[in-house]
């Protein structure tokens, strides 16, 4: 398999494993990840002897979402600048969050996710572009009001209304219930659990879970789901811009972390010293 710089590739009979390889980043996607997850995708749909994809993460996290500037990231905005102005923004933003998650959900291939530690905004996305999620008990997920916005097809609109309102993580057991994990299970076991059942779905015939993952995202798209993932990307291009205003309610925290994934962290530390 292709050698890659910030994501592995290893396959286990019928069952590839695309692995985000950035641990010392809790696998913040920089642009670079991005392309070579989109290049390991490809790969895997032209590979006949590659039935299923399991997406993983190295080391405590999934994914703690998008890269905001460690020093590979910055020196490849050097590298490859993008256009100036909203212009440049709205293109970078659309070809690395909406082009590439819309591909992989449509990938012709079973996928399913395996999430351990955190798995932040874009972190969701990825899994959200999934077939199938599993979640170790120590999960994290924090949905928001980002790119590829399927977070209202992924759980009930009142219920994702409650949580983006207030900025809040959702523990895997919560993320069980609400029907965006389909299985929680021990960190130490996550693994073997997910090979299991990938392996399993690996046995039937390639055609047929094709035919029967079209047929699913079929009835989504006949719903409006990809015409409302095109048309929330506007509005979260919006949304980010608005951050910049004078009025803004809250503070930034530099270049770590989104506003509002600060406030989800403050929430949560919150929530924890008073159960304490």
């Amino acid at each position: 398999m292709t050698e890659f710089e910030q994501i592995r590739m290893e396959q286990v009979g019928a069952v590839a494993r695309i692995i985000l390889n950035r641990p010392r980043y809790h696998n913040a996607q920089s642009r670079r990840l991005i392309e070579e997850l989109d290049a390991a995708f490809e790969q895997c749909r032209t590979d006949d002897s590659v039935h299923v994809v399991v997406l993983l993460g190295a080391g405590d996290d999934f994914s703690a979402g998008h890269d905001l500037g460690t020093p590979e990231e910055l020196a490849d905005r050097e590298a490859r600048p993008a256009e100036p102005g909203i212009r440049g923004r709205y293109r970078r933003s659309w070809d690395l969050n909406i082009d590439t998650t819309l591909r992989w959900r449509n990938f012709p291939k079973p996928t399913i996710a395996a999430v351990q530690g955190y798995c932040i905004f874009a972190g969701w996305m990825i899994a959200s572009a999934c077939d199938v999620v599993f979640a170790a008990s120590n999960a994290r997920f924090l949905p928001g009001n980002f790119q590829y916005f399927s977070v209202p097809w992924d759980v009930h609109p009142r219920k994702v209304k409650a949580i983006l309102f207030e900025s809040r993580l959702v523990d895997a057991e919560e993320a069980e219930e609400l029907g965006f994990v389909e299985r929680v299970v021990s960190l130490d076991q996550l693994d073997n659990e997910v090979m299991e059942y990938a392996t399993r779905v690996a046995e039937n015939d390639p055609f047929q879970l094709r035919m029967i993952k079209l047929a699913v995202n079929q009835v989504l798209d006949s719903q409006g789901f990809t015409g409302h993932i095109n048309a929330a990307h506007a509005m979260h291009m919006l949304s980010i811009q608005g951050e910049s205003d004078e009025g803004y309610a809250l503070a930034k925290p530099g270049a770590r972390r989104r506003p509002m994934v600060q406030r989800a962290m403050e929430n949560y530390e919150r929530r924890r010293s008073s159960q304490r």
